[in-house]
């Protein structure tokens, strides 16, 4: 089932477009179970479209494509022990309202990017269960520039938190459970401001949770999935200057409910070099007014992968066809009828 494995691990790192709130990398920790001492690289490129309407004017096209890049490596150091490094992208936004539409917010663009680092590590227990653990620094920066001609930057900020987690295995039968836990993590970033200078935001990144599965469920075949469960109502963006001047409606970003996002697919072994898999996603609406700088509500996918192993080496690509829940934005626009594709790339290497 192994050469399977590579293929879901892949079509997972792509459901992470429109996930909630500004999730990317989806935080999975699936690495620590490769066998030995394994490395990988994954890139991924999502080509959103996301638009809106407000009275008679279109908003244009806002969502800006935008690539994800993941790394990491996993070794046994001993007995019962095993560690990883893990470095993605977990959070992120690229909106840019296009100029010359007649929207009210054309002219208003919006970034927030960040980095994470992540070390694990794993005791086996008897039995086929597992611990793990371990710290992640994550960073944060943002550039915001409004129609209205306000305009914020906030600088590269780091913060730390942790992960626990277990989890179950019966290799004759392929099964695995593993339960993760990821702390919320603060931040103090160094703002400015062009309509008060400087000064500092506090941001916080949601805590979270996944549950991630799969099982053999006949010769060749993989059953497997996903539920992230995320707090998205600790995340908001409230510059000084910004909350001061706009008392009524304080958050440049904000979100009202927490997120819970599911993926269920099946991988089949084709031969001793190819394995297919498919995947479906789904995040239910809040149904509540969202950002304007983030404009979808919910999402329903389709993922599909190929996974080629030569020896030692797995090559895996993968594209997933998102269709981004309707969405009402805080002015009243509403954007429906969106889309994205996402398309992956992963190449894994047993050492």
């Amino acid at each position: 089932m192994k050469h399977i494995l590579g293929t879901t691990a892949l079509i997972a790192m792509a459901s992470g477009a429109f996930a909630g709130g500004v999730d990317r990398s989806g935080q999975s920790v699936g690495v620590i179970f490769e066998e030995g001492t394994y490395a990988e690289f994954s890139l991924g490129l999502v080509n959103p479209d996301v638009s809106g309407t407000l009275g008679g004017a279109n908003s244009g096209n806002v969502a800006e494509s935008y690539t994800q890049i993941g790394a990491a490596y996993k070794w046994n150091y001993g007995g019962d022990w095993d560690a990883a490094v893990i470095f993605h992208q977990p959070f992120g936004a690229d909106v840019d309202y296009p100029t010359g539409t007649g929207y009210p917010l054309a002219g208003s663009n919006a970034t927030l990017s960040s980095l994470g680092i992540s070390g694990v590590a794993q005791y086996n227990l008897d039995g086929g269960m597992s611990v793990f653990g371990g710290v992640r620094a994550e960073s944060l920066e943002m550039d915001v520039t409004l129609s209205g001609g306000y305009v914020a930057s906030g600088d590269k900020t780091w913060g730390f938190g942790y992960l626990i987690g277990a989890a179950y295995e019966r290799p004759d039968i392929a099964l695995r459970v593993a339960l993760t836990y990821n702390s919320a993590i603060d931040y103090e970033i160094d703002t400015n401001e062009n309509i008060a200078g400087d000064s500092t935001t506090d941001v916080t990144s949601p805590q979270s949770v996944n549950l991630e599965f799969q099982t053999g469920i006949a010769a060749d075949t993989l059953l497997f999935g996903s539920v992230r469960w995320a707090d998205w109502e600790q995340f908001q963006i409230s510059p000084i200057g910004f909350a001061t001047a706009n008392p009524a409606s304080p958050n440049l970003v904000s979100f009202d409910d927490a997120t819970t996002t599911f993926s269920l697919g099946v991988g089949r072994r084709i031969n001793e070099n190819w394995s297919a898999a498919v995947t479906l996603g789904y995040e239910e609406a809040g149904g509540t007014p969202v950002s304007n700088l983030g404009p979808t509500d919910g999402s329903r996918s389709i993922g599909l992968g190929s996974t080629y192993t030569e020896g030692n080496i797995k090559i895996t690509g993968g594209a997933r066809y998102i269709e981004p829940g309707d969405a009402t934005t805080t002015i009243g626009a509403n954007f429906e009828g969106n889309s994205a594709i996402a398309l992956g790339l992963k190449i894994g290497i047993q050492m």
